[in-house]
């Protein structure tokens, strides 16, 4: 394969092996990559390899510009096919990058009580979502803002012998047929007790893998109790969520923004690196620039 990879335009060869081993995986699926020299430009408006998915939208990204190849070669390609494809691409080069090719909400897995489901690709939530889960906010406190010590990627792979990995699928396979219903009736109180619940069991299985690991930083923990501590006290349905980081996803309806952002910038900012955090909404999808 060939190609150039540059980070905010600025080469990045460290970034070569994770675009030469996607580059293989899906060869198969799109056997022109050799006829082509690929300059690939990326960046990112937050910290990548600090645990908030900067390969997702990457490799997502990249995947799409791989199918817009392919359209040129067919360009009476169905666009549900090109966005399936795109997705199961992506996958292969970062798991929750399927997630990523469309919005607002996608589910990856194959799962009974969801219509078109799969393992392969990620598909659009395909029923009814209640009104209290339009416009919600995120505001992901950066907590630390440095690559982790141990990637997504080798974490995933502790997975294989991990003591409780099947009782996790298990656990996430009901907690799926749970947000279903949860989506559709509008259970804010629900919602947060399975949000927060996975959250946490995702840090308890890298804590309890061979060898064992700790992605989050006490401030990550002093974040966590402040919340409970202000839901408690307002009855506002805030909540977080973590992702394979000490980083923390504060989520909330957006008409509870003034006083989660008052609260995040007296209460929280301290226990972000350099005061930092970012404000952000529900996703719609990849755009073409």
């Amino acid at each position: 394969f060939s190609f150039e990879i540059f980070l905010d335009n600025e080469a990045k060869p460290e970034f070569s092996p994770k675009i030469e081993t996607f580059f293989k995986r899906i060869e198969s699926y799109v056997p022109f990559l050799k006829d082509y020299h690929f300059i690939i430009k990326t960046e990112n408006t937050f910290p990548h390899s600090s645990g908030i998915a900067s390969s997702a939208s990457g490799m997502s990204a990249l995947a799409l510009c791989v199918m817009s190849i392919e359209k040129l070669h067919h360009p009476d390609m169905p666009e549900d096919y090109f966005n399936k494809k795109a997705s199961f691409l992506a996958r292969l080069g970062s798991g929750s990058a399927c997630r990523s090719i469309e919005g607002d909400l996608v589910v990856w897995g194959t799962h009974p009580e969801i219509e078109g489901s799969s393992d392969l690709f990620g598909v659009k939530f395909p029923y009814a979502v209640h009104q209290n889960f339009k416009n919600f906010n995120d505001t992901i406190l950066l907590v630390d803002k440095g690559e982790k010590q141990v990637s997504s990627t080798v974490g995933h792979n502790l997975m294989h012998n991990h003591p409780f990995a099947l009782k996790r699928f298990d656990q996430a396979q009901k907690n799926i047929t749970k947000i279903k219903s949860v989506l559709q009736s509008g259970d804010l109180e629900e919602f947060i007790k399975i949000v927060e619940s996975e959250a946490l069991t995702l840090h308890a299985m890298m804590m309890t893998s061979l060898p064992y690991f700790i992605l989050m930083k006490p401030n990550t923990l002093q974040i966590i109790n402040k919340i409970w501590e202000f839901r408690t006290k307002t009855k506002l349905p805030v909540c977080f969520t973590l992702d394979a980081g000490a980083n923390v996803h504060v989520l909330y309806p957006e008409a509870c923004t003034d006083q989660v952002l008052e609260f995040i910038k007296t209460e929280l900012v301290a226990y972000c690196q350099n005061g930092h955090y970012i404000c952000d909404k529900i996703g719609f999808g990849a755009k073409k620039l």
